[in-house]
């Protein structure tokens, strides 16, 4: 019966850690920029995509 005391305390200490950490990561504005990097490959540049472009077709054009 200690050992489940022990747990239960251990386990409740683990969480407000947790619980911590995450509040003082948002108050410095860890997640502060949510759009760019989930959206970030839907917007490439297009010089970016001619380049890959011409690597793809040369590479095709040497086999």
């Amino acid at each position: 019966m200690n050992v489940i005391i022990i747990l239960l305390g251990a386990s409740l200490a683990v969480a407000l850690f947790f619980l911590l950490a995450f509040m003082w990561s948002v108050k410095n504005g860890q997640f502060e920029d949510d759009f760019s990097p989930a959206h970030r490959i839907l917007f490439e540049d297009k010089k970016e995509r001619s380049n890959e472009t011409a690597e793809t077709s040369n590479y095709l054009t040497k086999q």
